[in-house]
């Protein structure tokens, strides 16, 4: 059994990005506490949810417990697989029903007495306890640094746009499509999103309509190190002649939410509209779509008189002038 701790910003998101990511793998969630999720995989899950990007961490989920008493005797019973040395770490999470103050020390003293030894400043291993309505105990595996996405945040790439997702969103909207292969961003900007899909080891494709985005885009993707891609100039409603006969697994965007001049003159919602129509026609049958539309559209409507499905719908308000929804959808075969 593992255990995955998500993210509390858009936790409906995270999870299921993890959700997409084990079915790739053949997991599942098999439970959830507030942001811990016990996850149903193995070993082979590893790659996948090492993918994620609305999460703080995952690993293998060793002991659950509905009292301290509970998880300390159970703990006594089990055998810790643990490399080298240990410290024990506690996350009380907001629903936490247990007095853990002095777990650390009880637990530590249990696992040291299996032979095992502690060191507080440069452990080898982690082990973890979290706190919500139950109790468990737990080897972190991963850890994702907030540092490594920080990094490429959007005013830290050499081409610089200030309106742009957050890496770790951007990271779940392609991992949400549950691409393998290839993604496709028709309203790529300065390419946040296909950052984060050509770190993933997919090739990308985007596509902008001004060209100091394509060039722009281009510089980072070769700065952040991702080599396999295409960029192309030209209109997301007409992506059926930029790509003639292509057929994508999967496309990811955030079409801009702005005035006439970011929407190259023409209408908002006639810009959805168009872009809708033509994902769908360049989308594989089965093929996932991960978008952002503001409130104000109904994207799940207007994407439905395409012939998508509706997966999920995840609510973010940015700031009092921006409420946003994250939409996931399947492309059905039209009959």
């Amino acid at each position: 059994m593992l255990y995955v701790e998500i993210l509390g910003n858009l936790p409906e998101m995270a999870r299921d990005e993890v959700k997409a990511m084990l079915e790739l793998a053949g997991g599942g969630i098999v439970g959830q506490d507030y942001l811990f999720l016990k996850v149903k995989a193995d070993e082979k899950a590893f790659p996948y949810l090492d993918r994620l990007g609305l999460a703080h961490e995952y690993g293998e989920l060793i002991v659950e417990a509905d009292s301290i008493e509970e998880l300390l005797q159970k703990a006594k019973e089990v055998e810790w697989s643990i490399n080298g040395t240990f410290k024990v770490d506690t996350e009380t999470m907001a629903n936490c029903r247990h007095n853990v103050r002095d777990l650390p020390r009880k637990l530590g003293a249990v696992i040291h007495s299996q032979g095992f030894r502690v060191n507080l400043s440069k452990p080898d291993t982690l082990v973890r306890v979290y706190c919500g309505e139950k109790v468990y105990a737990g080897i972190r595996y991963r850890f994702f640094d907030p540092k490594d996405f920080e990094r490429r945040k959007a005013h830290n790439r050499p081409f610089f746009r200030p309106i742009s997702l957050h890496p770790r969103v951007s990271r779940a909207l392609v991992n949400l499509t549950k691409a393998t292969r290839e993604i496709l961003d028709p309203l790529m900007g300065a390419g946040g999103i296909l950052i984060e899909a050509g770190l993933l080891g997919l090739k990308v494709y985007g596509v902008d309509i001004k060209p100091e985005m394509v060039e722009g885009a281009e510089v980072n993707l070769r700065h952040y190190g991702v080599k396999d891609y295409e960029l192309r100039l030209g209109d997301a409603t007409r992506l059926e002649e930029l790509f003639s006969g292509k057929k994508f697994e999967a496309v990811a965007t955030d079409p801009p939410y702005g005035t006439a001049a970011t929407l190259a003159g023409r209408k908002r919602d006639e810009l959805y509209r168009g872009v809708l129509r033509s994902i769908y026609n360049v989308l594989e049958d089965g093929g996932r779509l991960a978008i952002a539309f503001p409130t104000s559209f109904d994207g799940k409507s207007e994407a439905e008189k395409v012939g998508f499905r509706m997966l999920g719908r995840y609510y973010q308000r940015v700031h009092k002038s921006l409420e946003r929804y994250f939409y996931v959808f399947e492309k059905c075969s039209k009959q």
